[in-house]
């Protein structure tokens, strides 16, 4: 050292390397496996419910018509659409809409004519038994059933 250098200050000490603050992904990662399927579904049964794949009128004698189900209670009937006594061609439907039910009721054994929907991909039964959900019920010209729209 000489004089016309200025004393120098001791070296610091490096500082130590921060320790990785170490997350937990797991929950996350759980949530994010479970909900993600959930919402997938949901989005799924909502869009197969409003979206109808046909639209259309069946017309015949209403044959059947009756709540069943264990857990979910749906409407479902049955509708005799061969036009003679020959062996029946039963259509089967659902109605979701409880509404008509009453006018659907009071139309048993006449001739009537459904507008109907045709949702495919219903992943349950809770929503019906079948594909084919009914939106409407008038009776056919010529008897005394009423309109529902």
């Amino acid at each position: 050292m000489t004089a016309s250098e200025p004393p120098s200050a001791p070296a610091p000490e490096p500082e130590p390397a921060p320790v990785p603050v170490r997350r937990r992904r797991w929950p996350v990662i759980l949530a994010a496996v479970i909900v993600t399927p959930i919402l997938l579904s949901i989005i799924y049964t909502g869009f197969v419910l409003t979206w109808s794949y046909s639209d259309g009128e069946r017309s015949g004698q209403l044959y059947r018509f009756s709540k069943k189900g264990w857990l979910c209670k749906t409407w479902e009937g049955e509708l005799n659409i061969t036009p003679t006594a020959a062996s029946p061609t039963i259509w089967y439907f659902t109605v979701r809409d409880e509404d008509i039910v009453p006018a659907i009721t009071d139309m048993i054994g006449k001739q009537v004519v459904l507008h109907y929907g045709e949702h495919r991909g219903v992943p349950s039964s809770c929503f019906g038994d079948t594909n084919f959900f009914v939106y409407g019920v008038r009776g056919v010209v010529g008897t005394s059933s009423d309109t529902i729209p």
